[in-house]
């Protein structure tokens, strides 16, 4: 499977603008089999319920749809959503909520679990509960957004992955631990570990990328120059991953965790 990974400047509070700049560099890119976008690539990383924030239903979820009918491909990224609790109950309002769309339109989701309480996530937002792992094109994608590269219990390979997807808003002051988390989590799963980043910046913080697609050893197949826009092609092989699988069968000796 050939999958695209774009590392753009995020508009801050821009749907609009951010979606254009998008057509741009999807037009540019050579043709994959999945599109992934940074977190909350229509508006930048927003912690609080305002203009940033998209309301339902989801303009960048419909914008998503048809890219994936254009482009005959699926496309995948994460959306800032706010969505108000029916049933009257204290809960935050938002999501930070990652689509998978496939070509037809069809959709799969996954709101982010562990929310970044030290810049104000929390505070709105609410964490998913549910762990959610795609299939498409045979291949099966574990979906992740930013902060739960810092957990690997939730990350654990169950050997029902393939490769993770981790899309984000990573600043560069953190960013040695961006590059080595995304590989270790790639050599700890035996997987694939496509991670997206964005540069450029918000009113909180600086950005310079790392966007990379990484093999089972923590190879680096594929990577975006840092500090720049950029789109990367590389692909994942199934037939290379059981290979490895069956050489170093590392996830027959793995822990058992109970996730509360």
């Amino acid at each position: 499977m050939k999958v695209c990974l774009i590392q753009f400047d995020i508009a801050w509070g821009d749907p609009q603008a951010n979606c254009a700049r998008l057509d741009t560099l999807l037009a540019s890119a050579e043709k994959a089999d999945l599109y992934v976008l940074p977190e909350m690539f229509t508006t930048g990383f927003a912690t609080l319920p305002d203009a940033t924030v998209e309301h339902e239903p989801s303009a960048g979820l419909a914008w998503m749809q048809r890219k994936a009918a254009g482009l005959n491909a699926a496309i995948a990224g994460s959306i800032a959503l706010e969505i108000p609790d029916q049933a009257g109950n204290d809960l935050a309002p938002c999501v930070n909520r990652f689509y998978f769309v496939r070509p037809d339109g069809t959709y799969e989701q996954y709101d982010k679990r562990h929310l970044f309480g030290y810049g104000g996530e929390g505070e709105r937002f609410r964490g998913g509960t549910e762990r959610v792992v795609v299939k498409y094109m045979g291949v099966r994608f574990l979906l992740a957004v930013c902060y739960d590269l810092r957990f690997p219990v939730w990350l654990r390979n169950r050997d029902d992955y393939d490769a993770i997807l981790l899309v984000a808003s990573w600043p560069d002051v953190r960013r040695y631990a961006w590059d080595t988390l995304a590989r270790a989590r790639a050599i700890e799963n035996a997987c694939y570990v496509g991670a997206v980043n964005r540069v450029g910046s918000d009113p909180a913080c600086e950005y310079n990328g790392g966007t990379a697609l990484i093999g089972p050893y923590g190879e680096t197949l594929a990577q975006v120059p840092d500090g720049q826009e950029g789109v990367i092609l590389g692909e994942i092989d199934l037939s290379r991953l059981a290979s490895y699988h069956h050489k170093f069968p590392v996830l027959e000796d793995a822990d058992n965790f109970v996730l509360g």
